[in-house]
């Protein structure tokens, strides 16, 4: 059943017609951000998808029609933007949704002006949308840890006794996200065999995707501070599609004791679009029971996590036909972006304005929701058939990994575009 906001929603067209459409992910009440180039200009510009086109921010700026006039949409990323704070964010949402509503006609009856701002969206290149200072990987899926535990440890301790009480989590490597479309090259590391005493060195024979989605820091703190639970979605400026890259061979040799290192450090993939927290309201739900209650400054007094269909898909080499090999929801997660920021932040550390932080895999309840192929194919004991015939049990060369993700209304969606990339060898 549609909330009231929901349908308010609901009744926003604008004049960008292919905005319109039920199931297009960038309708008039989305206006995701992002980091571009046109052909026709080598400077990246900060823009906003609608419909099928790019609405670019630097120009409208330019001529005086938004309320930022610090120069921030001419950047190569969002960080200056975000760091202007909530209010800016709403301020500048809202008079987008003003400037592209199809009852406003100052914007959409100005056809030289239109020709300048609007861009087909085939005709741009999308750059990575936030410069990153820190990177943090939770790993926040009961089912997921779960499936993880079984594989590797015993039916009676498949969770450890920390996992319910905290957001586990670990420290990425802030330097290797990179956006959608980015080729991955086929990490090497060592690796010991199971017949072998002694590990070596070798391409990593076991590399995996698993499906995430992240969020991204927009109001900083100070060192030595911490976040209240409920005050922690006021930092949070929006999210992206996740893929954490994953050489399962590498990581089962490195992780004890101190947890994943090359497995994880060679590149993580994030999708091109940030989308806002207010054009995900709308799709706030429940979060899971949690058994025990949590401590008290992991209790928030609002439901704290959204209903977002994600889906992953592969791709072979010389092929246009995917195969979707999960389907699951981002509402699935133990524990909520809310917990994992004030857990993040209970020590005193800092946040950064464009921190990303990974929800790690996201699993649901059921065999055609596992978010990664350790899980799908029992750490490769269990392969799966593509579409085009082809077997996998971990990702080969050339085959490109496709996640998606979107919020579905009764008369609109909010999509996340897609998260892609191809895997060339090592």
């Amino acid at each position: 059943m549609q909330t009231k906001t929901t349908i308010e929603h609901a009744k926003l067209k604008s004049w960008v017609e292919s905005a319109n459409d039920r199931n297009h992910p960038f309708p008039i009440q989305n206006l995701p951000y992002g980091a571009f180039v046109s052909q026709a200009d080598t400077d990246t510009h900060i823009g906003v998808a609608i419909g099928d086109y790019v609405l670019d921010l630097a120009v409208l700026e330019e001529v005086g029609l938004l309320p930022i006039k610090q120069g921030v949409f001419r950047r190569a990323t969002l960080n200056e933007f975000m760091a202007l704070g909530p209010e800016a964010w709403a301020k500048t949402r809202e008079r987008l949704q003003q400037l592209l509503s199809s009852s406003h006609p100052e914007l959409r009856d100005d056809e030289s002006l239109i020709s300048r701002a609007l861009i087909d969206r085939a005709q741009v290149t999308m750059q990575l949308p936030i410069d990153v200072p820190g990177y943090t990987d939770f790993y926040s899926s009961k089912e997921h840890a779960t499936n993880v535990g079984k594989l590797f440890r015993d039916e009676k301790n498949t969770l450890l006794p920390n996992w319910s009480e905290l957001p586990i989590a670990y420290n990425g490597r802030a330097s290797s996200v990179v956006v959608s479309g980015t080729p991955i090259k086929r990490p090497i590391g060592q690796i010991r065999l199971p017949d072998d005493e002694r590990p070596q060195l070798a391409p990593c024979r076991k590399l995996d995707f698993e499906l995430e989605m992240a969020f991204v820091v927009g109001k900083p703190t100070q060192l030595g501070t911490s976040v209240p639970c409920d005050q922690a979605e006021q930092h949070i400026f929006g999210m992206v599609l996740l893929n954490d890259w994953s050489a399962r061979d590498i990581q089962a040799w490195e992780y004890v004791p101190l947890g994943p290192f090359n497995s994880k450090t060679f590149a993580t993939s994030i999708s091109p679009w940030v989308v806002p927290m207010s054009a995900l309201e709308p799709f706030r739900v429940a979060a899971p029971q949690q058994d025990p209650t949590p401590l008290t400054y992991l209790r928030c007094a609002t439901d704290g996590t959204f209903d977002i269909t994600l889906q992953a898909s592969i791709c072979p080499a010389n092929s246009q036909r995917a195969t979707r090999l999960a389907s699951t929801n981002f509402r699935h997660l133990y524990w909520t972006m809310a917990q994992q920021l004030a857990h993040h932040t209970i020590s005193g550390c800092n946040l950064r304005v464009g921190d990303l932080m990974g929800s790690g895999t996201i699993s649901g309840p059921t065999p055609d929701s596992l978010g990664s192929l350790l899980e799908i194919t029992k750490n490769g004991k269990e392969p799966v058939t593509l579409e085009t015939g082809e077997v996998r049990t971990f990702i080969e060369n050339h085959d490109e990994v496709i996640l998606s993700g979107w919020c579905q209304a009764d008369d609109f969606r909010v999509g996340f575009g897609e998260c892609t990339g191809r895997v060339l060898p090592a």
